[in-house]
């Protein structure tokens, strides 16, 4: 029998518990019965995730006592919109869903941000589940409760923080990703090791994942540690309004990479991008030693994740300056200076300019 494990979360807006283990998927009524109650509940899938899974979930849903509908919006970041938006909404009306029923959310990063935003806005909130599907949305966006869809002029800029009931964590689900789409979520695993832990940073190194890997359990143990490390910062600051910034190393210039990208690059590998960026820029500035830009760099490398971008610099500043982190005239960038250890510190326009500069376009 495989490990499983039951984390539990413990925000100041709502207690709950994150599941991880392999063929949990089958237990998602009975979770979703415990952590939610209520009669009804609404899938919420896109199209490349839904053939595969919605019909276990149906099930074991059904099999709890819950009536099921499902919705389906057309996979991609692309759908992050707020039509995307209005039309799940308009979906959950006409099941006619209460607050005491659960919006189930299954897939990606995508899904869960949609998933959750419409459950947080139908009746000003109803209960959700998040289902995540890809490593990145299990070591990452399931986890802390932030919703969002992107406008025209950037990522993420409108949306709530809004604490789902219960998360589930199927490590099997992984089995079903393209080697590409696994190897992209690894630049969020790394991500962790250089903010909180040096011990999974070199273990994720000395022995990387990879989406063929046949030892599940131990990717299992890999995501639940990420989960505690994002849980431990979010448990302390639900909001973003100062540690939890520091789960924000790389995406400054990374979501700068990703949107420039017209998001043909995946938001791992952006963050990627943008974390040994920002490494060599403050490694530059003497912020950090050398070797632990070198390090960072060599961690992303091994995993054939890019270490650098050739967009034009001042696409580059153009999209970070319209980025949520921004304030006032500076932004919050997240800066390493130990291989575990991070700092936020505010710059100026120019001085991001600076470390654009610096860290971009080196190789």
């Amino acid at each position: 029998m495989s490990e499983t494990w039951s984390i539990p979360v413990d925000t100041p807006s709502r207690s709950y518990v994150v599941h991880v283990g392999q063929g949990i998927l089958d237990e998602t009524g009975q979770i979703v019965r415990e952590a939610c109650g209520g009669t009804k509940a609404c899938i919420i899938s896109d199209s490349n995730v839904a053939p595969l899974y919605a019909d276990a979930v149906a099930g074991s849903l059904a099999d709890a006592g819950y009536s099921c509908t499902l919705q389906i919006f057309e996979a991609g970041e692309a759908s992050k919109r707020v039509d995307t938006l209005a039309d799940l909404l308009e979906g959950l009306a006409a099941s006619e869903l209460s607050r005491d029923d659960v919006v189930v959310a299954l897939g990606g990063g995508v899904t869960g941000d949609m998933g959750g935003l419409a459950g947080a806005l139908y009746l000003r909130g109803c209960k959700v589940v998040q289902i995540p599907t890809s490593l990145l949305a299990m070591v990452d966006s399931s986890v802390g409760g932030k919703t969002a869809i992107d406008l025209e002029a950037g990522k993420n800029l409108a949306g709530c923080f809004f604490q789902p009931h219960a998360v589930i964590a199927d490590i099997d689900c992984l089995d079903t990703l393209t080697p590409e789409l696994f190897t992209d979520s690894c630049g969020e695993v790394i991500k962790h090791g250089v903010i909180a832990d040096p011990t999974l940073f070199d273990e994720i190194g000395a022995s990387p994942l990879n989406g063929n890997q046949a030892d599940s359990d131990y990717i299992a143990r890999i995501v639940a540690r990420n989960i505690v490390i994002k849980r431990d910062v979010v448990n302390q600051d639900e909001r973003e309004r100062g540690l939890r910034q520091i789960l924000n190393f790389g995406h400054t210039i990374g979501h700068a990479i990703e949107a420039a990208s017209g998001f043909e690059l995946g938001h791992g590998s952006s963050v990627a991008a943008g974390m040994c960026c920002i490494a060599r820029a403050s490694a530059k500035k003497g912020w950090c030693d050398s070797e632990v830009a070198k390090k960072i760099v060599e961690a992303v490398s091994a995993y054939g994740l890019p270490t650098d971008t050739a967009i034009p610099h001042d696409t580059l500043l153009d999209f970070a300056t319209h980025d949520k982190k921004r304030h006032g005239d500076g932004v919050n960038v997240v800066v390493p200076t130990a291989i575990g250890t991070v700092e936020v510190k505010k710059v100026s326009l120019n001085g991001l300019t600076e470390l654009i500069d610096l860290g971009c376009g080196a190789n």
